[in-house]
């Protein structure tokens, strides 16, 4: 049974997405459980090749669901990620102690050294909530790549706008015996950005968690690799390396110095 994980908090968040993030650590291997994830070895498999035997980078690497099967790999990975509490999930895990995480802004990427591949996965690069800071994103991956290095966005495809009928979304996710949990949201189609309360009903009473997005689309995001000196190597419609379509729900692109 989940409890308000804001009796746990113990680091002062820096800004409102960490104290959000904070909110969000005690629980979110258990909204999310492995079952949701059904490609995970799929997305380990092509990072570890992308890596190409060299250093990686996850930005927003979170509780480490990814960063922990990618190491084991034998791939050298480091992280960043604004939240202490989400990296103390992940230190809690085995092997996590050996990943060096840097503790802040990911757009920033402030890490010494190249890297061969830094990614950013789960949509995560939607919760920058600018254009700017987008952007400021791709420069500063491009600026940490090796020359022959890759920048790996997984994000929101082309039906992500659509799912909001109306500019508004209701729907189920995460349905056990005891929680149920149902996310309510709107769209702003001028500004791009998704505003979400997922309604978590577990024990007494619902507790709410809030979350805002930044939608771009496949082309914005081009040409914001496009600012940062990259250009789209490869797409695909998900970790199968299967083509992005219209009905695409996410897309993997793979950004890089070269044609």
């Amino acid at each position: 049974m989940l409890t308000d994980p804001d009796a746990r908090a113990t680091v002062t968040p820096v800004s409102e997405q960490a104290r959000d993030y904070a909110r969000f650590a005690g629980v979110y291997d258990v909204w999310y459980p492995d079952r949701f994830f059904p490609d995970r070895d799929h997305t380990v498999s092509v990072l570890a090749d992308l890596a190409a035997g060299g250093r990686s980078l996850e930005l927003g690497i979170g509780t480490g669901r990814v960063a922990l099967p990618l190491a084991q790999r034998g791939v050298e990975v480091h992280g960043i990620d604004i939240s202490e509490e989400m990296v103390a999930q992940l230190r809690a895990k085995p092997g996590g102690d050996a990943i060096p995480v840097s503790i802040g802004d990911f757009a920033e990427v402030d890490v010494e050294g190249r890297f061969s591949l830094i990614f950013v996965i789960f949509n995560t690069l939607s919760v920058l909530l600018t254009q700017d800071d987008q952007i400021r994103c791709f420069a500063n991956a491009a600026a940490h790549l090796e020359p022959d290095g890759v920048f790996v966005v997984e994000a929101f495809g082309p039906q992500f706008p659509v799912e909001f009928r109306g500019g508004q979304r209701g729907q189920a996710g995460l349905v056990d015996a005891d929680i149920a949990i149902l996310d309510v949201g709107n769209y702003d189609p001028v500004e791009q950005r998704a505003s979400v309360q997922y309604l978590v009903f577990s024990g007494d009473k619902p507790i709410m968690y809030p979350a805002q997005s930044r939608y771009a689309s496949p082309a914005e995001l081009d040409l914001m690799a496009r600012l940062a000196g990259l250009r789209r190597q490869q797409r695909w419609g998900n970790w199968r390396r299967e083509p992005m379509t219209a009905e695409s729900k996410l897309h993997v692109s793979v950004y890089g110095r070269g044609a």
